[in-house]
């Protein structure tokens, strides 16, 4: 048998002993964490750090978000059936979200505002044959009408408040998850909607870049 790599076995380290002890469960989160390299979504400089739990830089101002906020965010969606579910990302980055995502359900569409990322993400991506993965350049606060209604959205970075258009494209029982807040005073929120209403669930305390667009932030932010 041939042994792992150094990335492969930091990966299955990394999920052995950083997102298993904090509570992450979902067995197709947990083999699609086991599975994709973290290490191909972020500039080369800071491979060595791929697999510790923590955030880093890929330009832009923008982030890549840490594995266990990455594996949470996903497995609180809760979905009943997985590879059947059409998910919507806001916030491509270099697609790394997108990437865990397409291991988990049937198809992923994603929004991101920075063109050069939406670039990276798509070459990312296809170099791995992640195939069943949209992406388009505009808005994220917009979401993508197009493909509404959503199994399940979730929102890599944070709004000043929940963006209606968002909660508009959630199938009945469908959930999103969406940090809320200023600079060091985000709060992750799971909005799931039930009959003409939201249920609304306090997650966790977090910190994402702003989400800029017309129901985030304005671009000075």
């Amino acid at each position: 048998m041939t042994p792992p790599n150094r990335f492969t076995q930091a990966r299955l380290d990394m999920v052995t002993n950083q997102l298993e002890p904090r509570g992450i469960n979902d067995p197709y989160v947990l083999q699609a964490m086991r599975d994709v390299p973290r290490h191909h979504f972020m500039p080369e400089r800071y491979h060595r750090f791929s697999y510790h739990d923590r955030p880093l830089p890929i330009g832009h101002n923008q982030t890549i978000s840490q594995p266990y906020i990455v594996a949470f965010m996903i497995q609180s969606l809760e979905l009943q059936e997985p590879k059947n579910a059409i998910i919507l990302e806001i916030g491509t980055g270099f697609g790394y979200q997108a990437a865990i995502l397409s291991r988990v359900v049937k198809h992923v569409y994603t929004v991101e505002r920075i063109e050069i990322l939406a670039e990276n993400a798509k070459e990312n991506l296809h170099q791995l044959n992640y195939l069943n993965v949209s992406i388009k350049m505009g808005d994220g606060s917009y979401g993508w009408y197009e493909h509404a209604p959503f199994d399940g959205i979730v929102v890599a970075a944070a709004a000043p408040e929940v963006p209606n258009p968002l909660l508009a494209q959630l199938k009945p029982n469908a959930s999103l998850i969406v940090p809320i807040g200023e600079h060091g005073r985000q709060y992750l929120l799971k909005y799931t909607a039930v009959e003409d209403d939201f249920h609304q669930e306090t997650l966790s305390h977090v910190a994402f870049v702003p989400l800029i667009g017309e129901y985030g932030w304005a671009e000075n932010y």
